[in-house]
């Protein structure tokens, strides 16, 4: 009887160790003479403040190119938002203000109600109102503006569970001939897309007088006036670019699309829009250069800033002399005295675009090598980069949607 009751008990506790085993109380070993091993802690996750995550379900019977139209639209459509201006323009010989209503795009870039946008959409505004997909509208105010680049950021006082923001994808892996998709809101239409391919890639695109935006992407795809700050997808959805500009015909044709339109890089836009959003502006270095004019062996320097950085460092502008003759002033500018300028950091410049375009990405505090033709003889002239200064509102080209 006692060996019965000895090995019930043991079948007992080999069941009890069996079950504590595959429960992971006790070690596993892959050999019976392994030593337990220790495991690290499992890493928390962190809590990301993400919309849902959409639930696609597709009718049946799509072709696949279906398949992926209708997926970018899902995905993305609820981050598109329609923005409304209302500005005062001059009207008339007395040029006395009217009220004059605008339209535009712009997609979701947080939770906090961020907007990123066109600063030509929303530029001399008077009142900004957003809506959303869900048609319901806030207005907005301004947080920072990059005129040169033609970005502006604003933001909205929305519930966050009604903001969707929009994913940020990668403009330099693009190639030409890859698929894209367009999201706006052209003539007022809420919320349409397009679809097209890239075009070219790094085309510039003037948006004020001398200032070029550089590795602007290209595109087949159909944009028109209320598009500007609209997103640019990929096939995955994510944000690539911003529509910013078409090309038109003849002057009678200016507000009509000719099937090429103009995309802001997204690479461009993920650097500006945290100064935009922290600064209210994009601090950039100051050259101390106020104006130049293009020579046929460089850039001649035209006027430098008082005490800026460039005349610290010993560069030189025209010379002028000024001479009263009765209760007349006239002033004689000898340009032959000015420095020309041939080349930044080692870099041939030509043309005042190509030189503003090398500056704009310097920071105050920053060093440039200016190459410099002075008297016949070539010299190397470094300058540290003083701190800028805002930048107006520049005026709006005539192709900007």
């Amino acid at each position: 009887m006692r060996s019965i009751g000895v090995s019930v008990f043991a079948a007992i506790l080999g069941s009890v160790l069996t079950l504590m085993w595959t429960e992971g109380v006790l070690p596993h070993t892959s050999e019976a003479n392994a030593q337990p091993t220790l495991q690290p802690p499992r890493a928390q996750t962190p809590q990301l403040d993400l919309p849902p995550p959409v639930k696609l379900e597709l009718p049946p019977g799509l072709t696949p190119d279906e398949q992926v139209n209708v997926s970018v639209y899902e995905k993305t459509n609820r981050s598109v938002v329609n923005i409304s201006t209302l500005t005062l323009r001059p009207d008339g010989w007395l040029l006395r203000p009217v009220p004059s209503e605008g339209n535009g795009s712009g997609s979701v870039i947080d939770k906090s109600g961020h907007i990123l946008t066109n600063n030509h959409v929303i530029s001399d505004a008077r009142q900004v109102v957003v809506t959303l997909f869900n048609e319901e509208s806030y207005p907005a105010k301004l947080v920072g503006a990059d005129p040169i680049n033609d970005i502006a950021v604003i933001k909205i006082d929305a519930p966050p569970e009604q903001l969707f923001p929009i994913a940020l994808g990668d403009s330099g892996a693009l190639r030409v001939g890859l698929r894209v998709f367009a999201l706006g809101n052209p003539f007022g239409l809420d919320r349409t897309m397009s679809t097209g391919i890239i075009a070219s890639l790094n085309r510039t695109l003037e948006v004020q007088e001398n200032w070029v935006i550089k590795s602007i992407i290209q595109i087949d795809a159909s944009i028109n006036p209320g598009s500007s700050g609209g997103p640019l997808l990929d096939t995955q959805g994510r944000l690539i670019g911003m529509n910013t500009a078409i090309a038109t015909g003849d002057s009678r044709s200016m507000r009509q699309s000719a099937g090429i339109g103009f995309s802001i890089p997204v690479n461009l836009i993920s650097r500006v829009i945290p100064e935009l959003i922290q600064h209210g502006r994009v601090i950039r270095g100051d050259l101390g250069i106020t104006h130049v004019t293009e020579a046929d062996d460089g850039l001649r320097i035209a006027r430098l800033k008082p005490g800026g950085a460039a005349e610290r460092a010993g560069i030189r502008d025209a010379k002028v002399t000024r001479q009263r003759q009765g209760p007349f002033v006239f002033e004689r500018i000898d340009r032959s005295t000015a420095d020309v300028i041939t080349a930044v950091d080692g870099e041939p410049v030509s043309t005042a675009a190509e030189f503003l375009g090398m500056i704009e990405q310097k920071k105050p505090g920053e060093v440039v090598e200016l190459t410099i033709l002075r008297e016949g003889k070539s010299i190397n002239i470094v300058v540290t980069l003083g701190g800028d200064e805002p930048v107006q509102n520049p005026p709006q080209r005539k192709r900007s949607i």
